[in-house]
């Protein structure tokens, strides 16, 4: 139940059980669950309701794979299927605002799950200026929106909100390279990508994490020369070392140039035109050069906290991010070091994932209410990679297995021979499955290929269940599906696999 404040803390301020500060996955789902466990609640974003991912970023990036994904297949493979689609005219500004179509649609849909769920919207600059001290409640100034969209610190007040607890949900914003800012013209962040008016002729990405990968894909579909740069030794360097290899195979059979083991020295920008400067990592004595239309750098995310906080706060840190407790007890209840102010999602950092966010929001809410809640295993997160062919993984990598020391088992099962595959021309791409020895707990899961985003799904179930391979094995899947691969990679660990 909330404190009995004195009435003259409030007399002129709207109060609420709980303030969230920004309306992405973790925001939007965070603010419902609150309103249906009974709290009153006000969501505060400094522009349109779902935040990066919804409008920048999830979303709208998915729908313009989806029409690379069609204009792929039609042009490259049409002909495998007796369809002559020689003729193909794209319009390019019709295919983006596709995609700012579908994030309109879902901007109202959050809107009226808000309106259902009695949780007010209030648009404007969060600038958190005092915490709950037990006397005077959390306060919030709401600020106008001004400035950039993932930089402004606000401008004119426009009123002060009170609140018994507050959560921060405010995400992450594309890092920058520092001798190169992104001015959405040539040199590209990711937002600025998926909205440009006309298709370049070449691109140049740095970095080949998800982000960077999903771009490429989408790109170099449409016949845009792309030029892949890449610090470390392999593309999707969070993925298994094994898969890594095959989609860095698949992705050059499609025509992607891509250089790993490259640091990048230099961005020039002159006539419209850009030229990026790069040498292998470590060795600043060989220097080479690639020019093109765009850059695009895709270099990971950075904490979203400008002008959010007063400068006595005194919310502590760690690398730009809020520290909560979420690392430091076994049941975390996302709280920071300033009392009634916690923090859910990318911006207390990694693991930086949507549906991470969603699940600490309702994890923090219903602990906040006092409701027991199993919380969020941070050992089963699964993670993909939406290009084509897709990549999906939970669990550990093959090398975290051996590096902790744990005897294992691994079944891998290439597609090349499967059915379902085969039938729907999908062959690029296998399932391998890592568990324990001697019973059988999977330890991971990573798939390159067609629906791995869907397939994954089967393993994270069998992880939260503590199912072995034995239970896979033993489960029937129905044929003919993708999903089979799966059992056959179970099949696998135990060299009992039929079709490879």
């Amino acid at each position: 139940m909330p404190l009995e404040w004195k009435e003259s803390a409030l007399s002129t301020q709207r109060h609420f059980d709980l303030i969230v500060i920004g309306s992405g996955p973790g925001g939007y789902v965070g603010a419902i669950r609150a309103a249906q466990l009974g709290m009153k609640v006000a969501c505060v974003d400094r522009d349109k309701l779902g935040g990066v991912c919804l409008n920048w970023g999830c979303i709208p990036s998915k729908a313009l794979l989806h029409g690379a994904e069609i204009y792929d297949e039609a042009v490259n493979h049409g002909k495998d299927w007796g369809i002559d689609v020689t003729a193909v005219n794209v319009d390019w500004p019709a295919f983006i605002g596709k995609s700012r179509k579908i994030t309109e649609q879902l901007n109202s849909g959050v809107g009226y799950l808000f309106k259902k769920n009695g949780v007010e919207h209030i648009q404007g600059h969060a600038h958190i200026t005092s915490g709950n001290n037990g006397v005077t409640p959390c306060a919030v100034e709401i600020k106008e929106s001004t400035g950039a969209y993932y930089d402004g610190n606000g401008g004119a007040i426009l009123e002060t909100i009170t609140a018994d607890k507050i959560m921060i949900a405010t995400g992450a914003k594309p890092r920058e390279l520092p001798f190169a800012p992104c001015d959405g013209d040539v040199v590209l962040n990711s937002s600025h990508a998926m909205t440009l008016e006309s298709r370049p002729k070449s691109l140049i990405i740095i970095g080949s994490g998800a982000i960077g990968m999903e771009f490429a894909y989408v790109y170099n579909a449409f016949g845009t020369k792309v030029t892949i740069i890449e610090m470390l030794d392999r593309i999707l360097p969070v993925e298994d070392e094994e898969i890594s290899k095959l989609a860095s195979r698949a992705f050059k059979k499609q025509g992607m140039n891509i250089n790993t083991s490259t640091s990048v020295k230099n961005i020039e920008v002159s006539d419209g035109c850009v030229t990026v400067t790069y040498s292998p990592a470590g060795d600043d004595s060989k220097v080479e050069s690639v020019q093109g239309d765009k850059v695009l750098v895709a270099i990971g995310v950075a904490p979203r906290c400008d002008g959010l906080f007063a400068d006595s706060l005194g919310i502590e840190l760690d690398r730009g991010f809020i520290k909560t407790d979420a690392k430091e007890v076994e049941e975390p209840t996302y709280k920071t070091n300033v009392n009634g102010i916690y923090a859910v999602g990318d911006i207390i950092g990694p693991p930086l994932l949507a549906h991470v966010a969603s699940e600490e929001a309702v994890t923090c809410v219903e602990r906040m209410a006092g409701h027991h809640t199993f919380g969020v295993d941070y050992n089963s997160i699964p993670g993909c990679t939406y290009t084509s062919p897709q990549i999906a993984s939970i669990g550990m990598t093959e090398q975290q297995v051996k590096d902790s020391g744990i005897d294992y088992i691994k079944g891998t099962y290439t597609l090349k021979s499967h059915g379902k595959a085969i039938a729907t021309g999908a062959t690029e791409g296998a399932v391998k499955l890592i568990a324990s020895k001697p019973y059988g707990e999977i330890l991971g899961a990573h798939i390159i290929g067609h629906s791995a985003s869907e397939l994954i799904a089967e393993i994270g179930l069998a992880i939260r269940l503590e199912a072995t391979v034995e239970d896979i094995i033993s489960t029937m899947h129905a044929h003919p599906t993708m999903a089979e691969a799966i059992h056959e990679a179970a099949l696998g660990t135990e060299d009992r696999m039929i079709h490879n």
